[in-house]
């Protein structure tokens, strides 16, 4: 048995940060029942495409394991099967920009007297406040929780991080969110309302910085790049490489960085390792200099410190490096590409990289569950076709018979 099996999603989210939601949980077992547009569906089964007339991998990668039924939410009709679905689902989830399944007709208010145990799930871009009303993406999210302010180099513009922390991310504290209100309706019977900001998300999870924003008040920040030498203003500056934990830590070069964009590692010279550090670099003399040998002794040469760390790395390949620092147990990481990552053979093992057969796309990879339950392992099955479902749904699920389906067609509300 799966964890969530039994559990139902009336998902009504599109592109990004909703989707993970549900994707998350229909890995987990529960039933999603992805409600799209008639005719074109999630935008994403048209963005990006590589191959014309297939859905997009960036909505396949994000809508596994569910089930898709078509539905014109603006028919009298078709708002009666919503109505039907709502009644008989445990969640609803949404992502439409602000007021929207209001206009519809379908406040928090009207939910809850269609089915008083559903718990409604919205992402949102900001919470309550002057820009609560505002349309978000990703890259805006990370401009305005603290990503870009924090991210890139001191003497660079900000800059917007790879990883999707505002979509992806609040996706994830979503599901959360949903699972510890389905958890609490077993006490009070009640269904509740779950909502995530992404600005908030993002926020959260640039909490060192923040903290480093207060530690700015009692003095400038030593583990920082500009310490000694540079200046800190009123705000937490960018810092590059660093290291946020106080270690210090940068990206190195490796042998072959010429040609290759990705031949770097990150090397931490932790204080407990420095030891190792510093003999397998060969400057042992270091251990006997008091210019050298204390944490204290080294911030003023920080910089210093990693081209010396560098011209060791320069000899050796990214791999090679971290076979030796590994034993010696200095904190250490390649930089590894897309590629290098879609080729590891552990992370096909473990299900985190998975390849899928899809009908009309034909084998692809995607990501599969970062969550790993011991007792309900997930498995990832292919996104569905625009309105493979339809009448699987409303038979199914709704009890309609042939000649109810037939007519939701006819008159357009499927």
């Amino acid at each position: 048995m799966k964890a969530l099996e039994g559990v139902r999603i009336l998902d009504m989210t599109h592109v990004q940060s909703g989707p993970t939601c549900t994707q998350l949980l229909a890995w987990f077992g529960a039933d999603v029942i992805k409600v799209e547009r008639p005719g074109t569906g999630d935008p994403t089964r048209a963005q990006l495409r590589d191959i014309p007339d297939v859905d997009s991998l960036y909505f396949t990668m994000l809508n596994h394991n569910k089930r898709s039924i078509t539905l014109n939410t603006k028919h009298e009709n078709g708002k009666a099967i919503f109505t039907r679905l709502i009644e008989v689902c445990d969640v609803l989830a949404e992502n439409f920009a602000p007021g929207a399944l209001d206009r519809m007709g379908f406040s928090w208010e009207r939910i809850q007297e269609i089915n008083p145990r559903i718990i409604y799930a919205s992402v949102k871009g900001f919470g309550p406040g002057p820009y609560e009303d505002l349309k978000v993406y990703e890259n805006v999210a990370q401009c305005t929780g603290g990503g870009a302010s924090t991210t890139g180099f001191p003497e660079g513009p900000p800059v917007v991080a790879g990883a999707q922390i505002g979509d992806s991310g609040t996706g994830v504290n979503l599901a959360l969110g949903i699972v510890t209100a389905l958890f609490q309706r077993e006490t009070t019977g009640r269904g509740q309302r779950v909502v995530c900001a992404m600005q908030d998300t993002v926020l959260n999870l640039c909490r060192v910085k923040l903290r480093d924003q207060q530690r700015l008040a009692h003095g400038p920040l030593t583990e920082y790049p500009q310490y000694p030498d540079g200046t800190f203003g009123e705000a937490t500056p960018r810092a590059g490489n660093a290291s946020g934990g106080g270690q210090p830590g940068w990206i190195v070069k490796c042998k072959g960085w010429e040609t290759d964009p990705d031949a770097y590692i990150y090397v931490i010279a932790q204080a407990a390792a420095f030891e190792g550090l510093a003999k397998v670099i060969g400057h042992a003399d270091w251990l006997e200099d008091p210019e050298w040998n204390t944490p204290a002794a080294r911030l003023d040469k920080i910089e210093r410190m990693f081209d010396e760390i560098e011209k060791w790395t320069l000899t050796k390949a990214k791999f090679e490096v971290m076979k030796i620092l590994n034993p010696l147990n200095i904190p250490c990481g390649p930089v590894l590409s897309m590629k290098e990552l879609a080729e590891e053979p552990s992370l096909r093992a473990t299900g985190t990289v998975v390849e899928v057969d899809h009908p009309t796309r034909g084998k692809y990879l995607s990501v599969g569950n970062p969550i790993k339950l011991s007792d309900s392992p997930a498995d990832v099955r292919r996104s569905p076709l625009l309105g493979e479902h339809t009448d699987e749904v409303l038979r199914g699920v709704l009890g309609m018979d042939d000649q109810a389906i037939a007519a939701a067609k006819a008159d357009g509300a499927v």
